[in-house]
């Protein structure tokens, strides 16, 4: 749907883009079938988009996949489908805040879900963080996110992008920036560039071998406090987690990382060889 037939419809159905919810409507018509062929999608898979909109992505995903859970927090939207009956039939519309959506309800036994979104730029870190904590039962994620932020996640070691969401999320998942997308993609316009990220989710298994196991909450505990004092030395911004300063650099010399080294130069092997160390 272009952006004058976007427009029409809404106007036709007393609606306006919400402020508060962060709605921006996709009106570039090629760009949903670019977002499905980055999902990788096959014709007996389920898929959960999150943000349904007006359908713009909805219905290429419907007619790639099995079935689309569609997540919608709109409920001026959800009346709009309803009433329209316009989506097609193997479409689960669901009216729910994604926050509160405990995703592993709609897993099937044995089932990784893949999702797909366009996130509101302002829900964007809360629903990363929540997918992380809830990635067991997904396979992957394609998601809409503001160009800085996206940049931010697929930065590395040394880069000024990187940082504590950086290396939770590499824990977890592979994660690929595809392509950008221009404001002129959506009504209305937003003031800033997107990017399409791809996550793929390590199963457990795959993540030990490839990393072994370490205490997840102390790694997380340990990456946010070392990038909170990211100005600071290690031997410094470690601190608060230490008995004292000499336990605390024992445990840098056994992880074989400078005392003087600080957050943005650690990689993720750094970190879980530091919180392996740390928990011994």
């Amino acid at each position: 749907m272009n952006r004058f037939a976007t427009k029409r419809l809404l106007e036709a159905r007393g609606l306006a883009p919400h402020k508060r919810l962060g709605q921006n409507f996709l009106v570039d018509e090629n760009l949903p079938l670019r977002i499905v062929a980055a999902a990788g999608l096959s014709a007996q898979e389920r898929v959960m988009e999150v943000g349904v909109g007006l359908g713009a992505l909805t219905r290429p995903l419907a007619a790639a996949v099995h079935e689309v859970v569609g997540i919608e927090a709109d409920s001026g939207i959800i009346r709009l489908h309803e009433e329209q009956g316009d989506l097609p039939q193997n479409v689960q519309l669901v009216h729910a805040d994604i926050l509160k959506v405990d995703l592993a309800s709609f897993c099937r036994p044995g089932e990784r879900l893949k999702i797909v979104a366009n996130l509101p730029y302002a829900i964007s870190t809360p629903f990363l963080f929540r997918i992380m904590a809830q990635r067991a039962c997904l396979h992957s994620a394609v998601l809409m996110l503001q160009r800085e932020l996206a940049l931010r996640l697929a930065a590395r070691p040394g880069n000024k992008d990187y940082g504590a969401p950086t290396v939770l999320l590499a824990a977890c998942a592979d994660v690929e920036p595809l392509f950008a997308v221009p404001p002129s993609a959506f009504h209305p316009r937003p003031k800033v560039d997107s990017l399409i990220l791809r996550l793929r989710f390590f199963p457990e298994p795959e993540r030990l071998e490839a990393l072994g196991a370490f205490d997840r909450p102390l790694f997380t505990r340990i990456v946010r406090t070392t990038f909170a004092r990211r100005r600071k030395t290690l031997a410094n911004a470690l601190l608060p987690l230490a008995a004292d300063r000499a336990e605390l650099c024992a445990w840098l010399a056994a992880a074989d990382i400078a005392a003087t080294a600080r957050a943005e130069t650690l990689s993720l092997a750094d970190y879980v060889r530091l919180c392996r160390i740390m928990q011994a």
